[in-house]
C-alpha cells in the first residue's frame, strides 16, 4: 500500500479543513509526492537540525487524523520550514543528496535527482508560507494499491 502526499502551505487554522480535503494541492499551494512517510520527513528534519532520529520523529505526530482509515495531517516544525527557506539552491542541493543517501530513500530507489528536486519544491514552499505567515503541513492519504 502506498501513500499520497500533498505538503501545503495554509493557515494555521486551516488544519482541519486541509485533514478533510481530498486534494489540498487542489486548494491550498502546495507540493505533491507519493511515499513521504514520517520516516522520511523525519530524516530531512535530522539533516536540517542538530535533533537524534527519535527526537525529530516525535515532533511529527498528527495534527489531524481522519476517522476511517483517512488522511491523517502532519504539522512540520516551525524551525525545519524556516532552515529550508533559509537555504540556497546549492546548500538545498547538498540536502537532496545526503537525503537521498539514506536508507530510507535508497531502499525506495529514489534517484537524486528526484530527491533533490523535491527538496528544492519544499524549501520554495517554506519561502512562500514564510512570507504569508502560514504553517507547512504535511497530508497524507494511504493508497490501495
Amino acid at each position: 500500500m502506498g501513500l499520497l502526499v500533498n505538503i501545503v502551505a495554509a493557515d494555521e487554522d486551516e488544519i482541519e479543513a486541509v485533514g478533510a480535503s481530498e486534494h489540498p494541492v487542489e486548494e491550498w499551494t502546495g507540493v505533491e509526492a507519493r511515499d513521504i512517510d514520517t520516516v522520511k520527513l523525519a530524516t530531512l528534519h535530522c539533516l536540517l537540525s542538530e535533533d537524534g532520529f527519535e527526537e525529530a520523529l516525535c515532533a511529527y505526530e498528527p495534527v489531524y487524523a481522519a476517522d476511517d482509515e483517512g488522511a491523517l495531517v502532519l504539522r512540520i516544525p516551525d524551525r525545519i520550514a524556516e532552515k529550508l527557506a533559509q537555504l540556497e539552491e546549492d546548500a538545498l542541493e547538498q540536502v537532496g543528496e545526503e537525503l537521498a543517501a539514506t536508507e530510507e530513500f535508497e531502499t525506495h530507489g529514489w534517484p537524486v535527482e528526484e530527491v533533490q528536486a523535491f527538496v528544492v519544491e519544499l524549501a520554495d514552499l517554506a519561502r512562500l508560507a514564510d512570507s504569508q505567515g502560514q504553517v507547512m503541513l504535511a497530508w497524507m492519504h494511504p493508497l490501495n494499491t
